[in-house]
């Protein structure tokens, strides 16, 4: 394994995909002609500035290789983010994924998910609020569900927590992996935040990695890592095939 975690090899060993790159996009293709279901997986942010393009961290390529195993089609966009200010060009830039993906010919368009990750969370408001009809269900490992106390001021659309009061009632469910031993401002919010939850009546698949930590997909080389790895991928691909 490498010394960064961005050199950190995936839990599990799927086999590669194909990758092609689309300028900020990278797609995962399956095996077959498809249409295919999709996903959008949106790397953790914002990252260590020193640190290479995500969509070359053994990591997400393990995530992109596991879906498409699966006969899904994953786009992992580029997202790079300096702070709390970047997320609205995030935000577009993961929409734009979903949008690139819906208008691939090997996807079918009314069958798509979003898998965030990490600081990612925070984008999960838009998604919550007015989630749009082909958006089958969302995923979140380890996010980050409310902005953190020191930071400056951040959109209202970006605070998921919140959006749970409004918008939309027919939401889509939302597979949720909590890490154990993640970090305190993380799991002060997830708990906020599934309280809330069951409050407006989210539809919750909960996968509980008890002694995880923020980033076990990597970092935590055991039998209850993988098992939570494949939990959710499973739940996930229940809601794009239902």
């Amino acid at each position: 394994m490498g010394n960064s975690f961005w050199e950190t090899q995936f839990v599990l060993d799927p086999p590669p995909a194909p990758v092609e790159r689309h300028g900020e996009v990278d797609l995962h293709l399956p095996t077959g002609d498809g249409p295919h279901p999709a996903v959008v997986v949106v790397h953790g942010v914002p990252g260590p500035p020193d640190a290479p393009d995500a969509r070359d961290w053994p990591l997400y390529r393990g995530y992109g290789a596991l879906l498409a195993d699966q006969g899904v089609v994953v786009a992992l966009p580029r997202l790079a983010v300096t702070g709390p200010d970047d997320l609205r060009t995030v935000a577009a830039r993961v929409a734009g994924a979903a949008d690139l993906l819906r208008a691939d010919p090997r996807v079918d368009p009314e069958r798509l998910a979003l898998w965030f990750f990490s600081g990612a969370g925070l984008l999960l408001g838009d998604w919550l609020r007015d989630p749009p009809r082909w958006l089958r269900g969302l995923a979140a490992t380890y996010p980050l569900l409310a902005p953190l106390p020191d930071w400056p001021p951040v959109d209202p659309r970006f605070h998921p927590l919140d959006a749970l009061a409004t918008g939309d009632t027919g939401r889509p469910p939302l597979v949720l992996t909590r890490a154990g031993r993640d970090r305190p401002e993380v799991t002060s919010t997830t708990a906020a935040f599934t309280a809330a939850a069951t409050r407006h009546g989210l539809r919750l698949h909960l996968v509980d990695v008890p002694d995880g930590r923020h980033g076990f997909d990597a970092l935590d080389h055991t039998e209850p890592s993988r098992a939570a790895v494949r939990a959710a991928r499973d739940a996930l691909l229940a809601l794009l095939t239902a």
